[in-house]
């Protein structure tokens, strides 16, 4: 394992990931003294990126830390690509966007991560608030050009199913609203 700044990078993370989601993280000055660690793994199921603390770091031993999968494929327009062939602002929009659930995880206690958990497995408002928030916060951090071009990657040029684009259009902040967020942050 390679590590930098409490960063963690398990051997099977290709370099360009590496790179980016360290850039990602610059955007993030809290998460400066939490320890990160990102690999890529085969088994995500509905999704391309997850984060999530680490179990044992919640049973209270030391300071919590946080995990993030990345799938090692990505299925562009029906053919099996590696993850670290897509365009570098869509990964960082990605990764972006799971750095901002990390931000809202540093928020809750162990209790709460466990209702948190509930939550997400079984209530699809739950899912929604938890999506838009990390939208939210990654819009805040100024990445919401990245955050855009992600979702214009989705939704317009990847060729995803029409179910999983439904699923992205119930759960995750629309365009429209990122970029309204966006002018109110350049007004401030």
């Amino acid at each position: 394992m390679t590590s930098s700044k409490k960063v963690i990078f398990r051997n099977d993370v290709p370099k360009r990931i590496s790179e980016i989601s360290l850039k990602a993280l610059s955007f993030y000055p809290e998460l400066e003294s939490h320890t990160i660690e990102f690999m890529v793994d085969d088994n995500i199921t509905k999704s391309v990126m997850q984060a999530q603390p680490k179990f044992v770091s919640m049973l209270g031993f030391g300071k919590r830390t946080y995990l993030i999968k990345i799938s090692r494929h990505f299925k562009l327009k029906g053919k099996k690509i590696p993850i670290d062939d897509l365009p570098e602002d869509v990964l960082l929009g990605w990764i972006g966007h799971e750095l901002g659930h990390i931000m809202d995880y540093l928020h809750k206690n162990t209790w709460s991560m466990i209702i948190f958990g509930i939550g997400y497995l079984t209530s699809k408002s739950f899912i929604i608030s938890a999506e838009r928030a990390a939208d939210t916060y990654a819009v805040n951090h100024g990445l919401g050009e990245y955050i855009l071009k992600t979702k214009d990657f989705i939704l317009n040029q990847a060729g995803m199913s029409p179910s999983y684009l439904d699923k992205i259009n119930r759960l995750y902040l629309p365009p429209e609203e990122v970029m309204i967020m966006i002018e109110e942050l350049e007004k401030n």
